[in-house]
């Protein structure tokens, strides 16, 4: 009965991972809310299978938006079983070309958005006493590239927020999981990439060659978007979900070098470390 089948709220659904997730969410005969900026792009997922999709208009900067579509899953659906944070973009510069403007507007998508919608959702979640939060971050999250670091900075917020956000609602049966995709083939690094060009020429090897590379591989990128959405699902069917799913053999490659390096650094300076504290009475 379609009645019985797990409810995903995505956000983000007009193209890349949201869409294809969505595709395969609703092809399992399950039931999902899926959101874009404006509800025509998405609403071509709902056709036909109306009893089991919802197709709502949601900018998750927008407090009313959130509200609203929350609502209107209650309405439909009665519960909320998984919900995917996947709207955000990105935007590229120097650090310090970074233009004010434009990293604010990233972190309102990507860090304050994210927080506003989880809030929303999380009373739904706390009364069915279960539920699957999956942030999409980025191996950004875990890892700072030059000319992505305001980028970074947001999904390091994002993961800094899912480590706290776990520690509180593992116990009321709420997992969460931060998904950390490398290079994949969707519209990140084309049409939905925003960049401030590297003019200061002490930049131009570094950020500025991140900014032409990134432009360069969009289409050819080695990540499956329909293969990340299979992972995704995956996750909820887990009865241990990992805090981390890394995604993509160039992203677990770069993510699992950092780790093991920070480790040793940290140990390296152990003595350091210890030695900060008041002398043992």
């Amino acid at each position: 009965m379609a009645s019985d089948t797990p409810v995903w709220f995505i956000s983000g659904c007009s193209t890349g991972f949201g869409r294809e997730l969505a595709k395969l969410v609703l092809a399992r005969g399950w039931r999902a809310v899926v959101t874009a900026r404006d509800a025509g792009r998405v609403a071509d997922l709902a056709d036909g299978v109306e009893d089991r999709a919802l197709a709502v208009s949601l900018d998750v900067t927008d407090q009313a938006q959130i509200d609203d579509a929350v609502a209107q899953a209650k309405a439909k659906f009665g519960r909320i079983d998984v919900l995917v944070n996947n709207a955000g973009y990105g935007y590229q510069a120097s650090i310090e070309e970074g233009d004010d403007a434009e990293i604010r507007a990233q972190f309102d998508a990507n860090v304050f958005g994210l927080f506003a919608l989880t809030r929303a959702v999380l009373p739904v979640m706390r009364a069915q006493k279960s539920g699957h939060v999956i942030n999409i971050t980025s191996v950004a999250g875990l890892v700072g590239f030059p000319g992505s670091g305001y980028y970074a900075a947001s999904k390091h917020a994002v993961e800094g927020f899912s480590d706290s956000l776990l520690a509180e609602v593992a116990p009321l049966g709420i997992a969460v999981t931060c998904v950390e995709p490398g290079p994949f083939r969707t519209d990140w690094a084309g049409r939905s990439l925003k960049q401030t060009p590297v003019a200061i020429a002490d930049y131009a090897e570094t950020a500025g060659k991140r900014l032409d590379s990134t432009r360069e591989v969009s289409g050819t990128q080695a990540g499956d978007p329909v293969r990340a959405g299979e992972a995704m699902i995956a996750l909820t069917e887990d009865a241990n979900p990992p805090r981390h799913l890394v995604l993509g053999r160039w992203g677990y490659d770069a993510v699992v070098e950092k780790m093991a390096g920070r480790l040793k650094e940290i140990e390296a300076h152990k003595a350091a470390s210890l030695g900060a504290d008041f002398p043992a009475e």
